[in-house]
């Protein structure tokens, strides 16, 4: 009997989804000490701890695992997942490197909108998903299930695209035509490959950030960035309001102005008070 395909392959196949996987396999070989101390670098300035030490941190849609080992070698205990397999095989296979036989450190295949696997999770003191929930097609199940993994007092880190209107939707043109076949992969690559990459390596040569802090590579980022596929967006207010209405508050916020590209939010969700009366009738708050 042949085994039952993965929904992620029957989407592969149906050309509904880019093979995210695929990429960060491709990136894997160039990931070494400077990338890693950059990431954790940028997770440690993003999240403005020095450590991450007697914290749980969950890392959704884990992609190559960069940010997960950056997270444990600022001492967290983690659990990664991806949607992709090959996602999931990158992860494990740097833990392999970096962490081998780290048991607080495990990885799991799983989907950000499976609510029922989310639920078993339990919940983080930091949840983290970089560039991931716009790709799950369904942003706004997305954006809730990964709330509910957010323990009292924790933080949510994420980042999502821009909003920029038509330019977006062209963009999104774009991206399913990317994954439509061999001709129109090359084509569209061959159309854009000064805009992706030229003028951003003279760019970041100017500005001494020819390395991506997150770790992906210009070209791997590109590739990312053309076949990217579900694609969905969103304005920075629209997720402020989104996450304000059920209790978080903003601790940091970066957006790319009207440019193409990831607002970064850091939330933090505040203990619950319970109200109680007194007998004179007043108020008192226990925490």
């Amino acid at each position: 009997m042949q085994p039952i395909e993965s929904q992620h392959a029957l989407e592969v196949r149906a050309k509904d989804r880019f093979r995210f996987g695929a990429n960060w396999t491709h990136f894997l070989a160039s990931i070494d000490e400077e990338r890693i101390r950059l990431a954790a670098e940028s997770l440690r300035s993003s999240l403005g701890r020095e450590s991450l030490a007697g914290l749980s941190f969950l890392d959704a849609g884990s992609g190559s695992g960069l940010s997960s080992l950056a997270a444990r070698r600022l001492g967290a205990t983690v659990l990664s997942f991806d949607f992709d397999p090959q996602s999931v095989a990158c992860t494990t296979e740097l833990q392999r490197r970096y962490r081998a036989d780290d048991s607080d450190w495990r990885i799991e295949t799983g989907s950000v909108l499976d609510t029922e696997y989310m639920e078993r999770l339990g919940t983080f003191d930091v949840v983290y998903s970089w560039g991931v929930l716009h790709h799950t097609g369904n942003l706004q199940q997305a954006l809730e299930n990964i709330a509910r993994r957010v323990a009292e007092n924790g933080m949510l880190f994420i980042a999502l695209y821009n909003d920029q209107g038509w330019i977006s939707k062209y963009w999104a043109a774009v991206k399913r035509g990317y994954n439509r076949g061999a001709t129109s992969k090359f084509l569209l690559t061959v159309a854009h490959l000064s805009y992706l990459c030229g003028a951003r390596i003279v760019g970041r040569a100017l500005t001494g950030r020819l390395r991506v802090e997150r770790g992906m590579s210009l070209w791997y980022d590109m590739i990312d960035w053309l076949g990217g596929w579900p694609f969905e967006v969103a304005r920075p207010n629209e997720i402020v309001d989104f996450y304000a209405a059920r209790g978080f508050k903003v601790r940091a916020l970066t957006t790319v102005g009207s440019r193409h590209g990831c607002n970064e939010f850091v939330f933090q969700r505040p203990p619950t008070v319970i109200r109680t009366g007194p007998p004179c009738g007043g108020v008192r708050d226990a925490t």
